[in-house]
C-alpha cells in the first residue's frame, strides 16, 4: 500500500447535454496535478467514453455511479483519505458535496456551505447587497401566486428558472402572467425540493468570467464575452475572447466584483460567473462555485492551467506562491470565438430555436489575428458549408424587422439573393430594397417557402420567434425543414449579424486562411 494521501475526485458521469467531456477535461488535468504534488489520485466516474477513465489516468478507477451511497461506498473502501474533490464533475458532483458534507467526508476547496450559498437565492441576494454588488431584482418562490406577485412587482418580460438543475433545463423567458402561471406548473415538477427564481429580463451583453481563488485573492485568466444576446444559454451562444466591445470601467468591475465574492463566498479553487451588461454596469446572474464548460478553452488560450493552478490551490498552495499576479491575466492579442455545435438533425422533433434553455451537443474553437476571421473559422468548424451559396430566405417577427434591415443590406451587398415572407418582404421593398422577392408561407398554398428549402434555392434561414401562436406553428415547421434539408438557421440576430461580419473578412484575393497551433498563437 501507498503512504501517499488519498485523494478521491469525482467526475461528472455519463455525458449529456449541459454536461460533456469539458469536465472530463477538468477532471483528468486534476488528477494530473495531485499526482505531480504527490498524492495519490483516485476517480470515481462511471462514462466509458472519457479519458478520466482510462485504466492509466488515475492511481485507482472506480467505474460507478455518482450518487451519495456509490461514493461513500467507495469512501468506506478507502479509508484512511485525505478528502474528496467535487467542483471538476460539473453539477453532478457539486450536486453531492451536501450530502457528503453531511455524512462527516471532507470537502477540499470550495466547502459545501460555499456552494450551497451560490445556489441558495435568498442567502446569495443577502450577500450580495452586503457587499453592494448590483444583479436583476428578483426574488425565490415555491408556488405560482409568490411568482406572480414578484412578476408584478418587477415588470414582465421575467426570467424565470429553478435552482440546482443542469443546462439552464426548464429556464424561460416569459412575457405574461397566463404564461409564467403555466411555466410554474412544469417547473415545480423539474425541481420539487427547489425554489424557482423569478428575475427581471435584461436585454443586455452577457459576458462570462471563470476565476481561481486560493481564498484570499483571485486570479481571472480571462473575460469572455457572448455575441448572442442575454436569454441564450451560455452554452448555445458564440462567445469571444478577449471581449470585443467592453469598456475597461466594466472590465474592472468585473474583476472588483468577482475578487470580493470569491473571498466572502470562502471559494478555494474554481468559480464561474456569468454577467449581464446594461451599458458599463455588469450585473451578476448566476455563480457557480465550479469549473464550467469555458475552463478548457480559456486555459488553451491564455497559456494558463486553471485547472492545475486551482488544485494547487486547493492543496493549500496560494496564487503568489505559484507566481501569479492575483486580478485580470494580461489579455492576448490573437482573437479566439467559442462555437456551439448542434446536432438537430440526429434529434427529432427538437425546435432548433435558441432560447434559455441548453440545446447543444458540442463546441469549437476558432483562433486568427482578427476577431472576424476567427469567427470565419469557428463558423467553418460548427458546420457551415463556406462560402455561403444560395439565396437567403427571412421570416422575422415584426418587433425584430428594424434591427434585420441593416443586416439583410449588408447580405445584399455581398450578392445574395433575398426572399422574404409578406410582411418582412414588404417592410425590406419599403425600406429601400425592391429586388427582395415575396416567397409564399405555407398556409398560402405552393409554390411557398417550404419548396424554397426542400428545392435548394436557400442557402440560409433567418427567422426569429414571434409570440402570435399561428405564426409560430408555420415558424417551427419552416425551421425543422431547414434541419432535414441540412440548410443554416439562425433565430438570433446576433449570430446573424456574426456571419455577415465572418462573411465580410473572407479573403477575396485568394490568399486563404493560415493554420496554426493553439501554442503558436499564445506565443504571438
Amino acid at each position: 500500500m501507498s503512504d501517499k494521501k488519498k485523494v478521491i475526485v469525482l467526475g461528472s458521469g455519463p455525458i449529456r447535454i449541459g454536461q460533456g467531456i469539458e469536465f472530463d477535461y477538468c477532471t483528468v488535468h486534476c488528477v494530473w496535478a495531485l499526482r505531480e504534488a504527490g498524492y495519490e489520485a483516485i476517480v470515481q466516474n462511471n462514462n466509458p467514453e472519457t479519458v478520466s477513465t482510462d485504466f492509466d489516468t488515475s492511481d485507482r478507477l472506480y467505474f460507478e455511479p455518482l450518487t451519495t451511497e456509490d461514493v461513500l461506498n467507495v469512501l468506506d473502501r478507502e479509508e484512511p483519505y485525505h478528502g474528496v474533490i467535487v467542483q471538476f464533475g460539473g453539477q453532478t458532483a457539486i450536486n453531492l458535496a451536501r450530502p457528503l458534507s453531511d455524512a462527516g467526508v471532507p470537502i477540499l476547496g470550495s466547502s459545501a456551505d460555499s456552494i450551497d450559498l451560490a445556489e441558495d437565492r435568498e442567502r446569495f441576494e443577502k450577500l450580495l447587497r452586503e457587499l453592494g454588488i448590483p444583479k436583476p431584482e428578483g426574488r425565490a418562490v415555491t408556488n405560482a401566486e409568490d411568482a406572480v406577485t414578484v412578476a408584478r412587482e418587477i415588470g414582465f418580460p421575467c426570467l424565470v428558472r429553478p435552482s440546482y438543475v443542469l443546462g439552464g433545463r426548464a429556464m424561460e423567458i416569459v412575457s405574461g402572467e397566463d404564461e409564467l402561471r403555466s411555466y410554474m406548473r412544469y417547473a415545480v415538477d423539474v425541481s420539487p425540493k427547489a425554489p424557482i427564481l423569478v428575475d427581471r429580463y435584461i436585454v443586455g451583453k452577457e459576458v462570462e468570467v471563470d476565476c481561481i481563488s486560493d481564498g484570499v485573492d483571485c486570479l481571472l485568466p480571462g473575460i469572455m464575452e457572448h455575441i448572442e444576446r442575454a436569454g441564450v444559454h451560455s452554452g448555445d451562444s458564440m462567445a469571444v475572447y478577449p471581449p470585443q466591445s467592453l469598456s475597461k470601467v466594466t472590465k474592472d468591475k468585473m474583476v472588483d466584483y468577482a475578487t470580493r465574492l470569491a473571498r466572502a463566498m470562502n471559494v478555494v479553487g474554481l468559480m464561474n460567473i456569468q454577467f449581464v451588461c446594461e451599458g458599463d454596469e455588469p450585473y451578476i446572474i448566476e455563480v457557480n462555485p465550479r469549473s464550467s464548460r469555458t475552463v478548457p478553452y480559456l486555459s488553451k488560450i491564455t497559456g494558463v492551467p486553471m485547472v492545475k493552478v486551482a488544485t494547487r490551490c486547493i492543496l493549500g498552495q496560494s496564487l503568489k506562491e505559484q507566481g501569479y499576479t492575483p486580478g485580470l491575466y494580461p489579455e492576448q492579442k490573437n482573437p479566439a470565438v467559442k462555437a456551439p455545435v448542434f446536432s438537430f438533425q440526429k434529434l427529432s422533433g427538437v425546435d432548433n430555436t435558441l432560447g434559455p434553455e441548453m440545446k447543444s451537443t458540442g463546441e469549437i474553437l476558432g483562433q486568427d489575428s482578427t476577431y472576424p476571421r476567427a469567427l470565419y473559422k469557428a463558423l467553418v468548424a460548427c458546420g457551415f458549408d463556406m462560402p455561403l451559396t444560395g439565396a437567403i430566405l427571412v421570416t422575422v417577427a415584426d418587433a425584430d424587422k428594424a434591427e434585420v434591415l441593416p443586416l439583410i443590406e449588408g447580405f445584399a451587398a455581398l450578392g445574395f439573393p433575398i426572399y422574404a415572407t409578406g410582411g418582412t418582404a414588404v417592410f425590406l421593398q419599403q425600406s429601400g430594397m425592391p429586388n427582395v422577392q415575396t416567397a409564399r408561407k405555407i398556409s398560402e398554398g405552393s409554390p411557398n417557402l417550404l419548396d424554397l428549402i426542400h428545392g435548394g434555392t436557400v442557402g440560409l434561414l433567418i427567422n426569429t420567434i414571434s409570440k402570435d401562436k399561428k405564426i409560430e406553428r408555420e415558424g417551427a415547421q419552416i425551421r425543422r425543414a431547414s434541419v432535414e434539408r441540412g440548410v443554416p438557421c439562425l433565430t438570433s440576430l446576433d449570430t446573424a449579424r456574426a456571419l455577415l461580419l465572418a462573411l465580410s473578412s473572407h479573403p477575396s484575393t485568394g490568399e486563404g486562411f493560415g493554420v496554426r497551433t493553439v501554442d503558436e498563437y499564445l506565443a504571438g
